[in-house]
């Protein structure tokens, strides 16, 4: 990231009555649209196929429905028209983080997430002080050929605890899964094959996901610091 970034540290985007919970990632304002009607509070706009105006047409009409359910969005990379637009949050990569504007963006107010896969892309974007840490893959996943070794809820538990701001988990995550997930200490859950949004139950299913991780995150966050996994 560009220069004048000593002692910066971007607006929180949780509490601890409201966690970053089941945070979706999307690539349509119309899969927004659907989420947010069924309580979804958190998500990821990352297009990767649209560009130039239609790319801006359809943030800004994701940014409009987040508005409207205050919903906390977004946008994968496209920082400058995040701003433009008066984005929630931006989210970057490790590659990103070399070329976008983090004082930009501090000063426009918006919350910042950063990916993240190992100990030493941690300490790269620790600096930042971001508003959240993506970390993952925590399991295998089936919606792009992994490039790193898989976390796993040993270093997921560790770094929950351990890190001064919420982390988000990636990566191979379902039904199944969601529980350990959330009682290793991720603040939000990244989905998205796990959504199943598009089958005929996928209204249903999108509940009972919010309804396990209320569930495992409300008996986390009941259970004292001492007796909560530290792997």
């Amino acid at each position: 990231m560009k220069a004048g970034l000593v002692k910066m540290q971007f607006p929180s985007c949780q509490t601890p009555e409201q966690p970053l919970g089941l945070y979706p990632l999307v690539n349509r304002a119309e899969d927004a649209a659907l989420l947010f009607q069924n309580g979804i509070t958190t998500l990821q706009i990352r297009i990767k196929d649209l560009q130039g105006e239609a790319l801006r047409q359809e943030l800004a009409a994701t940014v409009r429905l987040a508005k409207t359910h205050k919903a906390r969005l977004f946008i994968n990379d496209y920082w400058q028209i995040a701003i433009e637009l008066g984005a929630y949050g931006v989210h970057l990569g490790q590659e990103d983080l070399h070329t976008a504007d983090a004082q930009a963006l501090f000063q426009a107010g918006l919350r910042l997430g950063v990916s993240t896969h190992n100990p030493s892309e941690i300490e790269n974007a620790l600096p930042l002080q971001p508003s959240y840490l993506a970390i993952g893959p925590i399991f295998g996943t089936q919606s792009k050929q992994l490039d790193y070794p898989a976390v796993g809820l040993d270093n997921l538990s560790h770094w929950s605890r351990s890190l001064p701001m919420p982390v988000v988990a990636i990566g191979g995550i379902g039904l199944e899964q969601l529980g350990a997930v959330v009682r290793a200490g991720a603040n939000g859950v990244a989905m998205i094959q796990g959504l199943q949004l598009h089958q005929a139950d996928g209204a249903e299913h999108l509940h009972t996901l919010q309804t396990r991780f209320a569930e495992n995150y409300q008996a986390w966050s009941k259970t004292p610091n001492d007796e909560k996994p530290f792997r």
